[in-house]
């Protein structure tokens, strides 16, 4: 890493500072929520150095907080075993319960995971969107602490250009779960996991996610990791949808 991009690091992730904004060495701002207490940035995604600001945090094993398509997740590095142990930490998640990956393109979806047997029409019908694909997981993931004793992961392409193009920015696969503790309610804007601040490195600010609270059962979860049969794991906002596309494939509920 550039000793630019470590300073720029630095600003981000620093806890203590002093005013309502700091300059970073690129001309972006970082608007510090309650100045003078131990918080993190709160950055909007229009600023222009969001998308940098936001790789350079994953590079440096920090866990963040983003929006997506449905909710506001929690993310980090997902072949960083420090990170991973820290973003369990924050939730407050049970170590043997799975969390999901975020790419950004069909290429990087069948890096990590085996999905050779899933054509790119069909994918192209459920991603980009609201969908959490599951198959097994490549030797390319492998962190031990990343979802232990499980063959599978669930890989999202998420309709939603910010975190796709941090994604891309980044370039390894993003460990990604709803920004709440856990048994609480996902959430739609950041003051609703404002408890979670002082843990993150920095929360970037996409405004208010939608008005309804069906858009909090956030995504659907469907499990193909078997030719010609589907699982589904969690309704979420888009299980028709998603069972009338995979269907069409010639994929059948397994119950």
């Amino acid at each position: 890493m550039s000793i630019v991009r470590q300073t720029i690091a630095k600003l981000l992730v620093q806890k203590s500072i002093q005013g309502s904004t700091v300059r970073s060495k690129m001309n972006g701002f970082i608007k510090i929520e309650e100045p003078g207490t131990d918080t993190a940035p709160v950055i909007p995604i229009s600023n222009n150095v969001a998308i940098r600001q936001a790789a350079n945090l994953l590079e440096s094993g920090q866990v963040i907080a983003l929006p997506t398509d449905t909710v506001y997740g929690l993310a980090c590095s997902a072949n960083n075993p420090a990170a991973i142990q820290q973003l369990y930490a924050i939730k407050g998640r049970h170590g043997q319960k799975p969390v999901a990956i975020c790419v950004a393109d069909f290429d990087d979806l069948r890096y990590w995971g085996q999905a050779d047997h899933l054509s790119d029409k069909l994918l192209q019908q459920l991603l980009p969107g609201a969908v959490t694909i599951v198959v097994r997981k490549s030797s390319h993931l492998d962190n031990p602490f990343l979802n232990p004793g499980v063959e599978k992961i669930g890989i999202r392409i998420p309709d939603f250009k910010f975190i796709r193009d941090v994604s891309r920015a980044f370039r390894y696969p993003i460990a990604l779960t709803s920004a709440n503790k856990s048994a609480c309610q996902s959430t739609l804007n950041v003051h609703e996991f404002q408890c979670l601040w002082s843990s993150l490195g920095a929360v970037f600010d996409g405004g208010q996610l939608g008005l309804s609270e069906e858009q909090r059962a956030a995504s659907t979860v469907i499990d193909l990791s078997e030719a010609e049969s589907y699982r589904l794991i969690r309704a979420g906002v888009a299980a028709e949808h998603t069972k009338r596309v995979v269907e069409k494939f010639n994929f059948f509920a397994n119950h």
